[in-house]
């Protein structure tokens, strides 16, 4: 195997072992910020090996048994132990053992358990949203600081801030290393899963740059929901953002042009819809419904995202009933935006005058006063109803208030056709 083979490879191992490395070692050492330390130090080791020995059978518990023993030699080092640290000292020692070129016995037993523990605690409430998004990245997705600062369009020593304060809060509060019950439990799931779909949302409809999506964003996310969904089967909104994901990203490929321009929804080639994933979403939702109750605000995100799945072309879709589910979660999570939503399936529903009425009221919001797509919204429902001015105007602000470039262009070319549809009328 070539040594560029080898890196590659190892690069595809730290991915998918880095979260269940880092998760077992904060169990043993009780500190985010040095388990994470301990496993970039066994791949330190493994890139200096590997390419001689070979990659083993193994890698997940080969690096585990490299970060143990890495911990034992900084206890060793450390003149200042107290009792705990002391008796950590010979637990690892205890667990000691050569580490060769093969290791065949498995991770610690309770890793289904650590993984949980280290998601609830990346996302944490007691840490900026920024810092959440930042540190689960790091954590829980193994992507470098550089690749996270890339993706969010933000200066890497932002990033390397925002993920080493997070740590130190962590440590300060003293955050416990534990999965929350009860009451608890669903605060803070709530938590978990806003990071991961803003994760997603990223990837989805980039807010800013060259790129209208980020399909490596999405990928991370989508992963990071799967394994939540395997460690709390019995949580339907888990099921609900999975669900929602899924169908989405099956849309990735239809939503970009040949010289990668934006593909509205309605004029997506459906045929490059990856139906494998809406099958997985469709059938996340259904468990998510099979769990009983009703449907949180995820789920009924996704059963509308679903409508949009289960119609052959854009002609077949159930407004009425996105609408219906619309009206549902408006009641559920009352906000601006999602009336903005609201006001785009009534439109396609029962008109675009319908929709224009309630996107009116909306134009007095102050939450709404920087947020591009409520113009953007308004000047396709004034196009729709002959209001060619008004709309190129709209177009033209809500280019002006977009920070993506591909959608900037998007909305200027639909100011540039208002121009001249308004030319024709004169004629």
């Amino acid at each position: 195997m070539t040594i560029p083979h080898i890196q590659r490879t190892i690069d595809a191992v730290w991915r998918i072992e880095s979260p269940r490395l880092i998760a077992s070692l904060t169990r043993l050492v009780g500190d985010i910020g040095l388990a994470e330390d301990l496993a970039q130090d066994a791949l330190v080791i493994a890139l200096e090996q590997w390419p001689e020995s070979g990659v083993p059978n193994n890698p997940g518990a080969w690096l585990m048994v490299a970060a143990k023993r890495r911990a034992i030699d900084r206890l060793r080092r450390d003149t200042r132990l107290d009792r705990r640290h002391a008796e950590l000292g010979r637990e690892l020692e205890a667990q000691q053992a050569q580490i060769p070129s093969e290791v065949d016995t498995p991770m610690d037993d309770p890793i289904g358990d650590d993984l949980l523990r280290l998601i609830f605690t990346a996302c944490h409430p007691v840490l900026s949203t920024e810092a959440r998004v930042a540190l689960t990245l790091r954590l829980l997705g193994g992507l470098t600081t550089e690749e996270i600062a890339r993706a969010f369009l933000v200066p890497e020593p932002t990033v390397a801030q925002r993920i080493v304060r997070a740590k130190r809060t962590l440590a300060e509060a003293r955050v416990p290393f534990e999965v929350p019950t009860g009451t608890d439990f669903t605060a803070r799931l709530s938590s978990v899963l806003q990071v991961i779909y803003l994760i997603f949302n990223e990837g989805y409809s980039a807010t800013a740059g060259d790129d209208w999506v980020r399909p490596g964003l999405c990928e991370d996310a989508l992963r990071l929901g799967r394994v939540l969904a395997e460690l709390t089967p019995q949580a339907p909104e888990v099921h609900g953002l999975v669900a929602l994901m899924e169908i989405q990203a099956s849309r990735l490929r239809a939503r970009v042009g040949p010289s990668g321009e934006p593909v509205l929804l309605l004029d997506q080639n459906r045929a490059r819809w990856d139906y494998v994933l809406i099958r997985r979403g469709l059938a996340a939702l259904a468990r998510a419904e099979a769990l009983g109750g009703s449907l949180g605000p995820y789920a009924l995100q996704a059963a509308i995202a679903a409508c949009h799945a289960r119609a052959r072309t854009a002609d077949e879709t159930d407004w009425e009933r996105i609408a219906a589910l619309y009206d549902a979660l408006a009641q559920l999570v009352p906000s601006p935006v999602v009336e903005l939503n609201r006001a785009v399936a009534l439109a396609m529903a029962f008109g675009p005058a319908t929709g224009l009425e309630l996107v009116d009221q909306l134009t007095s919001e102050p939450s709404l006063k920087s947020y591009h797509l409520l113009p953007s919204v308004r000047g396709d429902l004034l196009f729709k109803l002959a209001r060619y001015d008004e709309a190129r105007a709209e177009f033209e602000r809500a280019a002006s208030l977009t920070q993506n470039t591909r959608e900037r262009d998007l909305l200027l070319a639909r100011a540039a056709t208002c121009a001249r549809e308004t030319e024709k009328k004169s004629d």
